[in-house]
């Protein structure tokens, strides 16, 4: 196909069908990295623009500035530069050093924030800075994307439609929470079109998304430390988080054994997937979201070094504590 811009290239049908991972069971991972900006969140950071445009919000040289830890920042940069927008991207220690690089190549401008909030995460310090500069400047269009009701639409309009058309019948959808726009995206439209699915919220231990204790995390993409307003956690059927050792560990051997480097996102719902495997039946249809690859944690996630730092030895094999289901 040929396309008039970079962001328009949204390939919402790679799925990879995985075996041995869940043995009697068809496993299905929804590869989400394939497209210029590297993540699933090229649905979002479009789902939003283009909204802010229909609008009459956002405009040709108009300035936008969100908070993100990596792969939005990185869609939207990907937008701005297509469309001739300036964009500000407003993150924290915790982000990649190749996604800040690639925002900044992408031309966009960078703020990072040092200071924790009161649950130990930079959310919500993110989000206070994002205030502070639309109080200053009220050109800047901050799209907002924990309260954005357009992020979630993108996901019900393409992420699970694309699922549904794809794989037919599906038993279990495992999604990892966020911003939550991807997990609401898909819940509200697998309830309306596919209700008997059972439908799990994958997040990270530390995380407060889904009434969690608050504790410091290290990879970006999944957790928060404040809830997204997106979020209705009695819309999924069930929650569990995962120790970020764990998702290390399977995004290490996804590595080795399948040839398949992915990000810490998808680390964590394959670790959940192993916690529930015994509840699910044989035969059953399973569908797994994969973020984005894992080309941008090579000096984190696949680097021996920063794992042995962060979470000690034991995080480089695949022994330890699993993820509990809440």
């Amino acid at each position: 196909m040929i396309y008039q811009h970079a962001c328009d290239i949204v390939t919402d049908e790679v799925f990879l069908e995985l075996d041995g991972v869940l043995p009697d069971r068809h496993l299905f991972l929804k590869l989400e990295g394939m497209n210029p900006a590297g993540s699933v969140k090229l649905k979002s950071a479009l789902g939003m623009v283009e909204d802010a445009e229909r609008k009459g919000v956002l405009w040709p040289g108009g300035r936008i500035v969100e908070s993100s830890s990596g792969s939005l920042g990185i869609a939207l940069a990907v937008i701005a530069a297509s469309r001739g927008y300036h964009f500000t991207c407003v993150t924290d220690p915790n982000v990649s050093p190749q996604s800040l690089a690639l925002i900044r190549a992408l031309g966009a401008e960078t703020v990072q924030v040092t200071q924790r909030d009161h649950n130990g995460g930079y959310l919500g310090t993110r989000i206070a800075r994002i205030r502070e500069m639309t109080e200053s400047d009220p050109g800047l269009v901050w799209l907002n994307q924990y309260a954005n009701p357009a992020n979630a639409q993108a996901h019900a309009r393409r992420t699970a439609t694309s699922i549904l058309k794809n794989i037919g019948h599906v038993d279990v959808l495992l999604v990892g929470a966020g911003t939550t726009g991807t997990l609401m995206g898909c819940t509200r439209h697998f309830r309306a079109f596919s209700p008997w699915t059972k439908i799990v919220a994958v997040d990270t231990a530390g995380s407060v998304t889904f009434g969690g204790l608050p504790g410091p995390r290290h990879i970006p993409g999944l957790g928060t430390s404040r809830r997204p307003e997106l979020c209705r956690p009695d819309q999924v059927d069930e929650v569990v988080l995962v120790d970020e050792r764990d998702a290390v560990r399977m995004c290490r051997r996804m590595a080795r054994e399948h040839g398949l480097p992915l990000g810490g996102s998808t680390g964590s719902v394959l670790a959940a997937l192993e916690t529930i495997a015994d509840a699910i039946p044989a035969g059953s249809r399973v569908v797994a979201l994969s973020p984005d690859m894992g080309d941008r944690y090579v000096k984190t996630i696949y680097d021996d070094m920063w794992v042995a730092d962060t979470f000690g030895h034991g995080a480089l094999d695949d022994s330890g504590r699993r993820p509990v289901a809440v």
